[in-house]
């Protein structure tokens, strides 16, 4: 399956690579584009959630790769929650 990565700005400016193991995430998140912070979080939900079943449906098991990626940015998500309005952009695609 076609992996990437996507780079990402937190709310305080801070940046991470996000991993998705199908390319099913450039449905969810544009380049340029910033979200709110639980919208960010839904939407990659969503797309982290789809891209595992993929790995399962092809392979057998879900992609423990994407469901970490996810407990990492809901993890992170929780720093900025008491932010007034935070937002979190998306940088750029990193294939």
């Amino acid at each position: 399956m076609p992996e990437m990565h996507v780079q990402v700005q937190w709310p305080d400016g801070s940046q991470d690579h996000c991993y998705s193991p199908s390319l099913v995430i450039k449905q969810y998140f544009l380049p340029g584009e910033t979200y709110p912070l639980e919208e960010f979080v839904s939407r990659a939900r969503t797309a982290l959630t789809i891209a595992s079943d993929r790995v399962q449906a092809k392979y057998g098991f879900p992609c423990g790769r994407a469901l970490g990626q996810l407990q990492r940015i809901e993890s992170k998500s929780h720093q900025y929650q008491d932010l007034e309005s935070p937002q979190v952009q998306v940088l750029q695609w990193l294939e």
